[in-house]
């Protein structure tokens, strides 16, 4: 902890969107929960994947492999450690100086900037939660005159 003395802080708790926005942000190391890849997706920078189950080991899969924005951490037992140092380390430069930096870069803003879209006034996001919105109250009124 000492190498790191001065360099970071260390909270409780934060709104993870306004760090993955700050402009100091170089990459994400996520297990890729559903909130967290959204969250990621949203930020525009890559993404470091360590799924551990359920929903996470596909969410990794898209953020890697199909959407291309991330580098997928091996899971090992070496030393009786879960992840070893080495695949941190390559990971993370990877993520941040390897040589698909500037395409998962790219690849980021261009889902940034599609999220943003879905999401602004009009987008198809605000679209289907107003539908969806406009449904439940039809179905509770026709429910209300029917009793």
């Amino acid at each position: 902890m000492k190498e790191a003395e001065g360099k970071g802080v260390v909270v409780q708790w934060c709104p993870q969107e306004k760090v993955l926005a700050h402009p100091s942000i170089a990459c994400f190391v996520t297990h890729c929960g559903w909130n967290s890849s959204l969250e990621s997706l949203s930020s525009g920078v890559p993404i470091v994947t360590l799924p551990q189950l359920g929903d996470q080991v596909t969410n990794a899969k898209f953020l890697g492999d199909v959407y291309g924005v991330g580098v997928r951490m091996g899971w090992g037992n070496r030393e009786g450690k879960l992840v070893s140092r080495e695949d941190v380390e390559r990971c993370l430069l990877e993520a941040t100086r390897g040589p698909k930096v500037e395409e998962m870069k790219r690849n980021a803003l261009k889902l940034k900037k599609a999220v943003e879209e879905v999401v602004a006034e009009g987008g198809s996001s605000r679209r289907n939660i107003q539908a969806f919105v406009h449904e439940i109250r039809a179905m509770a009124s026709s429910q209300l005159y029917q009793r």
